[in-house]
């Protein structure tokens, strides 16, 4: 087959598709109008973010036979499209999942323990050791929202810490021994930490808002390594503010641009950040829980392995 490359990969997984007899294009650079002149030509398209694959696109594409996307959430793929023309859609969420688990983790480590606060002081010459007073994970309640790959082994980790973990998921009977499935309700009521582990869709965009908040009986910290639309950031503020949400740790952001490259875009969105970065009680990160040096390299691995056993 011949496939289009839009996004820069482990090289292993070119590597290992011209070894299968497959024809690889780099197409690293191009944009969008050389896209839709040349689509017509491939059976495969593998992207991560650069490009939204939507109908004006994929109608070009008279010969596609799959979409693999190397990464975890398809929201810049027409799905319904795809479904229609029968074209298979590949993801890699094994491939990140550890990674995206661990910075979730530190994040919160990061966050109870006030790390960065107490760094900061003390690189200003400040030594206080009882504003630097953290707070165990250890019997607390953490709530989880979506237990796909990446909330399973976020509470697979968590498991070492004695705390009780609990779960909300739109699918039934997935819990394990690592997480019990509550519904959404019994999860406002007890968790005390509250996760998210879910992709960018309709019923999660602007999930957390303000109204969500104070309907969670505790106040509580937030964690967000999923999508960045998930969390309304300006509603974040204010709850940080007045208490109901005692701290957060953000890798991802409500306006980040498509291909999580920016978020410094405009005046508005430099504001919030800005807002949230000078708050001791919140910790940033650039879009990096799923992209470590070992999951650039398994992200690939997984793709590689799953177009391998449907098309050769």
């Amino acid at each position: 087959m011949k496939i289009l490359h839009l996004d820069r990969n482990h090289p292993l997984l070119i590597k290992g598709l011209g070894e299968a007899g497959h024809i690889n294009t780099e197409s690293y650079n191009s944009t969008k109008l050389e896209v839709l002149n040349i689509v017509h030509k491939y059976e495969g398209i593998v992207i991560r973010s650069r490009f939204k694959l939507n109908s004006e696109i994929l109608l070009k594409a008279e010969n596609l036979k799959f979409i693999a996307r190397v990464g975890a959430g398809t929201e810049n793929i027409n799905i319904d499209f795809t479904k229609e023309k029968n074209i298979k859609v590949i993801t890699a969420p094994e491939g990140n999942r550890s990674a995206v688990a661990e910075h979730s983790i530190g994040m919160l480590l990061s966050l109870m323990n006030k790390l960065i606060y107490s760094h900061q002081k003390i690189k200003n010459g400040i030594w206080n050791r009882k504003l630097s007073r953290g707070i165990e994970i250890e019997g607390k309640t953490v709530g989880i929202i979506g237990y796909g790959n990446t909330g399973k082994s976020f509470a697979k980790k968590l498991s070492s810490f004695n705390c009780n973990v609990i779960f909300y998921d739109i699918k039934d009977n997935i819990g394990d021994k690592f997480a019990k499935q509550v519904d959404i309700e019994t999860l406002k009521k007890k968790s005390e930490i509250l996760s998210l582990h879910v992709p960018e869709t309709n019923l999660t965009k602007g999930l957390i808002d303000m109204k969500f908040a104070l309907s969670m009986k505790n106040s509580f910290w937030l964690i967000n390594t999923a999508r960045g639309k998930c969390v309304v950031l300006e509603d974040l503020i204010k709850c940080l503010g007045n208490g109901k949400i005692l701290g957060a740790a953000l890798d991802v952001f409500e306006f980040e641009s498509s291909s999580f490259s920016s978020i410094f875009y405009n005046e508005k969105n430099s504001r919030i950040i800005n807002e949230l970065a000078n708050m001791d009680n919140v910790i940033l990160s650039p879009h990096v829980a799923g992209s470590t040096n070992e999951s650039y390299r398994k992200l690939s691995e997984v793709i590689l392995r799953k177009i391998l056993s449907e098309f050769n």
